[in-house]
């Protein structure tokens, strides 16, 4: 997207929290990065007011605002869309001719029967736009089977889709790709895998369903317990997941805490982290990676370690923390 603008004033709304790759890729190309915030108070929800705020502002800035990226399922908020905001939000890039870059390589994750995933592709067509050159929206679908709900992150694979694409802009985007793509084969076979799986009738089917249940009940028993437990922490507030692979509690600091971070030069939930691995050996990323409005602090966990062991970990984490707030109180 960004080697394709014609200035350097070229810009991508990237929702805040985000993975960092949006930010570090900006910064490659010399791109401007139009932060929008998710709503952490209505469970990591994208207002789109929100967006023509921030839209506005960067267009009075000079930046030449390309497209809008929506990570769905969220990394690192681990939450899902609605429906309804989805379609919002077609609506406004199609409003602003912004070009929509759906992050969906989560989307096998997830386990709340009332808020299941939906492509952007199904709901863009369900609105009746089409996927012809010259048509009213442009959409960029990521998917990838090292995120999938068999947690396969050593393995590289994945797949855009172009949807409304002008056919000059793909024969670009292909000689980009090939210019530094080099598929390795197991991700070859493992993303052929992920878009066509044992299917009903298929002799393999019946044991990959029953394997694919049981470990998407197991995350979700482990993101429930891991949310429960955090929630329950004096100062931290964690809401439960939806999906994905994170939970993204916001950890009231101590002034005192975080006035002695800011003496030392880091961000206080840096040091927080820093401080809970070193006593517990519990590896967490602090939320000034990814992101946060001003004044909070975060972490993002995982809730991937052993079922059997969550408990333990979970307990790890309540002693450091009573600890911790009754060292700064």
């Amino acid at each position: 997207m960004m080697r394709q603008g014609d200035n350097d004033n070229d810009g991508v709304l990237v929702p805040i929290p985000q993975y960092p790759l949006y930010s570090a890729s900006c910064a490659l190309m010399n791109g401007a990065l139009v932060p929008y915030y998710l709503a952490e108070e209505s469970g990591w929800g994208l207002e789109i007011d929100e967006l023509k705020r921030q839209l506005s502002e960067a267009r009075e800035k000079g930046i030449a605002v390309r497209g809008l990226v929506v990570i769905n399922p969220g990394n690192p908020t681990g939450n899902t869309l609605s429906y309804e905001n989805m379609k919002d939000i077609v609506e406004f890039c199609v409003a602003e001719k912004l070009v929509l870059m759906a992050d969906e390589v989560y989307q096998e994750n997830i386990w709340r029967p009332d808020r299941p995933f939906f492509s952007f592709r199904k709901v863009a067509v369900e609105l009746g736009y089409e996927d012809v050159q010259g048509g009213d929206l442009q959409l960029i679908s990521f998917h990838s089977v090292s995120k999938g709900f068999i947690g396969e992150c050593g393995i590289r694979g994945g797949y855009f889709e172009l949807f409304g694409i002008d056919d000059d802009v793909k024969a670009q985007m292909y000689k980009l790709a090939s210019i530094s793509l080099c598929s390795n084969t197991p991700g070859q076979v493992m993303t052929g895998l992920m878009v066509k799986p044992p299917a009903e009738g298929e002799e393999s089917f019946s044991q990959y369903n029953e394997e694919r249940l049981s470990t998407l009940a197991s995350l979700k028993r482990r993101a429930d317990k891991v949310a429960s437990a955090l929630d329950a922490l004096p100062g931290v507030h964690c809401r439960p997941s939806d999906g994905a692979l994170y939970a993204f509690p916001r950890v009231d600091l101590p002034d005192k805490f975080v006035k002695e971070a800011e003496a030392n030069g880091m961000p206080a939930d840096e040091v927080y982290c820093l401080k809970l691995l070193s006593a517990t050996g519990v590896v967490v990323v602090p939320g000034s990676g990814f992101g946060q409005v001003d004044g909070t602090w975060h972490f993002r966990t995982t809730f991937l370690p052993p079922e059997e062991k969550v408990d333990g970990v979970m307990e790890r984490i309540t002693a450091f923390h009573n600890a911790f707030m009754t060292e700064y109180a």
